[in-house]
């Protein structure tokens, strides 16, 4: 048996297909909040994360024609939020430290004291915050927005392996700096 998943059409983006200005302000309304939060997870400045969701918003609403339910509206969306955001990770800053770069921290394969730590969730995003680009990416994409390593290694167009190891010389940076209380 064949099992096919049927999206529904979106009225409103049915509506902004056809060029209604009402629509459009509806779609923004309705995701823009989720889509800066994604985001400023990544690029970790708000007006950085404010200039992402505007050209977002702006090239998925010029190529609202190339949508065709294959997802959500919501996860075309944020594609296109998280490659901007990288995007615009790699313009800051061309050798992000997203790379085959092995002079970090050492990458343990335990993590002996993560669950011992209990913090509040104000104190980790500010550790997050101060996590480098690379890391920070890395982490976001991973544990916020629920993608795997190998959907990462796409998104930043470097190896599975790669991602791994960021992923946990991230989760090591973090519980570092929770532990030093540098929040």
């Amino acid at each position: 048996m064949e099992l096919t998943a049927n999206l529904i059409r979106d009225e409103i983006v049915e509506r902004c297909k056809q060029g209604d200005a009402h629509g459009y302000r509806e779609l923004y309304h309705r995701y823009a909040k989720a889509m800066y939060n994604t985001s400023l997870r990544i690029v970790n400045n708000k007006a950085d994360a404010e200039d992402v969701l505007q050209e977002a918003f702006l090239d998925a609403f010029r190529n609202l024609d190339h949508f065709h339910y294959r997802s959500t509206f919501g996860a075309w969306l944020k594609k296109i939020v998280i490659n901007k955001s990288i995007n615009l990770l790699r313009s800051r800053k061309p050798e992000m430290e997203i790379g085959e770069d092995e002079s970090a921290l050492p990458v343990e394969e335990e993590m002996k004291d993560e669950a011992a730590i209990h913090y509040q969730v104000e104190k980790v995003k500010h550790a997050i915050h101060q996590l480098p680009d690379g890391y920070r990416a890395v982490l976001s994409l991973y544990l916020l927005e629920g993608y795997d390593h190998e959907e990462i290694a796409g998104i930043l167009g470097i190896s599975h392996n790669t991602v791994r190891t960021q992923y946990i010389r991230a989760k090591q940076k973090l519980l570092f700096i929770l532990k030093q209380g540098i929040v």
